[in-house]
């Protein structure tokens, strides 16, 4: 275990740079700059302004200095934000993102598992072919339109629920969370189905039925162990998506998390912070890829022995 998960931490040095590398020069080569939008100011404090952030330097020069400061887990001052760094944005603004994607987590999995073994308990029947166009219907649409469309049922038309903020009123996170959550409870749906198809079909699912155990046990003692490896490998990426995927939600929300400021650094060129928080929400997906591969071996002895296997 311990030479794969160092080999996929060697894996993700050259991903995480290519992204960094990728970033760096594409923001810095776009039209305008982080001051082009002031207004009246005169061409000396320009200079003055991109000589305080090493901007007269070269592309080349620039470049090595950002790696610098990534190796000693500095991302920058931020251009917009002064007096403040891009760390402290990030840390300020990571919790709210953080507890937002959980929120919608728990609605992916609860709606996913529960479509996708009731489809799976009767297939080609109205009890598959239901959730399943449902499922279908949450991966084709998206948070920019399921978003609006929630806020107008259930905010507008029936008042039930508020249609913006974070924290500040009695059910205001209900909305948020059921938008971002519903694309990945639609993945999460279609992966419960096919494993537990796969598992229900196992001799020792038959053997369990033979003895004369009731058939919610089978389901949930036998049978989910086995059918919903399939979605625990996918939580990890999920997970990563929900935070990296947030700003959609965090803007039409009002909500102040961390993808709102990175929407508003790219209004604003802040060439830091875009590259701040697309470094981190790469780390990220990264290492939650990392721990869902870990748990997948963890729970599957096939797995494991295949590993003890090439080592």
């Amino acid at each position: 275990m311990g030479r794969f998960i160092l080999s996929r931490l060697l894996q993700a040095i050259p991903v995480l740079l290519v992204v960094i590398t990728a970033t760096f020069f594409l923001v810095r080569t776009a039209p305008g700059g982080p001051f082009s939008a002031e207004k009246a100011v005169p061409p000396e404090v320009v200079k003055a302004l991109e000589a305080r952030y090493k901007l007269d330097q070269p592309m080349w020069q620039q470049y090595l200095s950002y790696l610098d400061d990534l190796v000693h887990g500095e991302f920058g001052p931020s251009f917009r934000y002064p007096g403040r760094s891009v760390n402290e944005l990030i840390l300020g603004g990571l919790p709210t993102t953080a507890e937002l994607a959980f929120y919608a987590m728990l609605v992916a999995i609860f709606i996913g598992v529960c479509a996708g073994v009731m489809a799976a308990l009767k297939p080609n029947t109205p009890q598959d072919y239901i959730p399943m166009s449902a499922a279908m219907l949450g991966i084709c649409m998206p948070s920019f339109l399921m978003g609006p469309l929630l806020v107008l049922i259930f905010g507008i038309w029936f008042e039930w629920l508020p249609v913006s903020g974070w924290g500040d009123l009695p059910g205001d996170k209900i909305l948020p969370a059921i938008t971002l959550g519903t694309g990945y409870a639609a993945y999460i749906a279609r992966l419960s189905r096919g494993g537990m198809l796969e598992v229900m079909s196992q001799d020792y699912i038959r053997t369990a039925r033979a003895k004369g155990l009731p058939e919610w046990v089978v389901v949930l003692k036998h049978g989910l162990r086995g059918g919903l490896i399939p979605v625990v490998a996918f939580l990890g990426p999920a997970f990563a998506g929900l935070l990296s995927g947030s700003f959609v939600v965090e803007t039409i929300f009002q909500i102040p998390g961390l993808g709102r400021f990175y929407v508003q650094a790219a209004f604003n060129r802040d060439y830091t912070m875009i590259l701040g928080t697309t470094v981190f929400f790469a780390a990220l997906i990264v290492l939650f890829n990392l721990l869902s591969d870990i748990i997948a071996v963890w729970i599957n002895p096939k797995l494991r022995h295949q590993l003890r296997d090439n080592h």
